[in-house]
């Protein structure tokens, strides 16, 4: 018990993910909740980018962290703990819209920026709250496939295959949403498009 709390004191930087995923699957409810500290903000902003309402995105957010509670058994590490939680994440909105009927997709007043803006300073210094704003504003317009690959690939840095993977689509079909993604939002930013 004293290696538990000792692990669950340490500082972020001396303890991984695996040590944590470990401790946890042993039961220990503080090594859970320490992952839980550690990645709510990222899943978080995640939902919201996707859902693009808050209180979805907070139902999605708990559901997330209870599917892997009960599933923390079947992760086998074959990728990191965060992008396992990210998996599970996009499932819980993509299933939130399936069963209530509805598209992810919202109309201005039901952006919810400011929320946005907190995720994306999630604790990590100044950020220009305008900017994000608009970036945000655009990513929000934005329909809910290029969106969604745009949110994953371009804010979270997943690669095809794993977007393709995590959203149920071909890898082709991702990069032609990535494409109109990016075309869309240079669009909507006002910005010149780049010869190539």
């Amino acid at each position: 018990m004293e290696t538990t709390i000792s692990l669950v004191n340490a500082d972020r930087s001396m303890i991984s993910d695996a040590t944590l995923v470990e401790a946890a699957r042993r039961g220990d409810m503080r090594a859970f909740e320490r992952l839980y500290r550690l990645h709510s903000g990222r899943v978080m902003g995640l939902c919201l980018r996707m859902a693009r309402r808050r209180d979805v995105a907070e139902d999605c957010v708990q559901q997330t962290f209870i599917r892997a509670w009960r599933n923390l058994a079947a992760f086998e590490g074959r990728s990191a703990f965060g992008t396992w939680l990210h998996r599970i994440a996009v499932n819980e909105v993509l299933t939130y819209a399936r069963n209530h009927g509805t598209r992810t997709e919202a109309n201005d007043a039901d952006i919810d920026v400011d929320a946005a803006v907190d995720v994306a300073r999630d604790g990590s210094g100044d950020v220009d709250a305008g900017e994000v704003m608009d970036v945000e504003r655009a990513l929000a317009g934005l329909p809910e496939g290029a969106r969604n690959v745009m949110v994953l690939q371009a804010i979270y840095g997943y690669s095809h295959e794993e977007v393709a993977d995590m959203l149920g689509i071909a890898v082709g079909t991702c990069k032609a949403q990535l494409h109109r993604g990016r075309h869309l939002l240079r669009e909507r930013m006002g910005l010149q498009e780049l010869e190539s």
